[in-house]
């Protein structure tokens, strides 16, 4: 809700941003702040059938991988790429309409999904989320454009108290980690509805917060990179492509794949003769 008590005039200002639909205003905010809140347009049947989605994966995954070999690892309360693990729900997410709308603002030429993970913040527990980091992680870089963005998914409400997340305003338009003293009194929790895509420049740090309610709270983590960064866990090759179109491959960092020679290498190499290649 806008402040009714905000001045709008002004004066001596000879230049001003414009927004004319809402993935402008998405835009600007992550540009300058760092974050923003985007509904996905998702109506309360769909986000149902997420959160199902969510639960069935997770009981998958589990009985895949095992719980005390995930709990060894810290990892129980992650899924990682459920994308690949069969349920189109997942996918869904990823080619949002709205969200790659605001991608295609956001990140200058191709972007790929470097990863995707769902997220459950248990409560009165300690998640692994809850420390301030980046989301390209032990870099200390700043850059004029987001080389990475990422969309967090709410599957449920982000609330103060079952730990929504905080970030740190502006803090990718500084190369080190600041002070606590600047911490306190500068970060931000972040409240949005399920359904909602918290969307972040990687470069701002954020961390959960403390789940101090009797329920998790669940969300599914994307980051889309230029394709020059490495994907977590490579996708091709763990997804069914038959039924996914060319924009969609390409998005999913099918094309960005690494030569596996110096002959696939210029295989992929456009002709430009004119002719076919001899």
């Amino acid at each position: 809700m806008i402040d009714s008590k905000i001045p709008t005039a002004s004066y001596g200002i000879l230049q001003q941003s414009s927004a004319n639909c809402e993935s402008d205003g998405i835009v600007e905010q992550v540009e300058r702040l760092g974050y923003a809140i985007l509904d996905s347009g998702w109506g309360a049947a769909e986000l149902e059938s997420f959160a199902d989605a969510f639960d069935k994966t997770r009981r998958q995954y589990i009985a895949v991988h095992g719980e005390t070999r995930l709990r060894d690892k810290n990892e129980f309360h992650t899924i990682r790429l459920p994308l690949v693990h069969g349920d189109p729900a997942f996918l869904k997410l990823a080619v949002n309409d709205k969200l790659q709308s605001a991608l295609r603002r956001l990140i200058s030429g191709k972007f790929i999904l470097n990863q995707q993970n769902g997220l459950i913040n248990p409560p009165r527990e300690t998640s692994s989320q809850a420390a301030w980091h980046r989301d390209l992680p032990y870099q200390h870089f700043v850059s004029s454009r987001p080389l990475a963005i990422n969309a967090l998914f709410c599957v449920d409400d982000f609330t103060r108290e079952n730990g929504a997340t905080f970030v740190l305003p502006g803090s990718h338009r500084a190369e080190d980690f600041p002070t606590q003293q600047y911490l306190r009194q500068n970060a931000l929790q972040v409240e949005a509805k399920a359904g909602s895509f918290i969307v972040l420049d990687c470069m701002v740090f954020h961390a959960a917060g403390s789940n101090g309610t009797n329920a998790e709270r669940r969300a599914v983590n994307h980051v889309f990179t230029i394709p020059y960064f490495k994907q977590q866990i490579r996708i091709a090759g763990n997804i069914d492509s038959a039924n996914l179109s060319s924009a969609e491959m390409e998005m999913l960092g099918f094309d960005f794949n690494e030569p596996e020679s110096i002959e696939a290498y210029l295989s992929g190499r456009p002709d430009t003769s004119g002719r076919d290649s001899q």
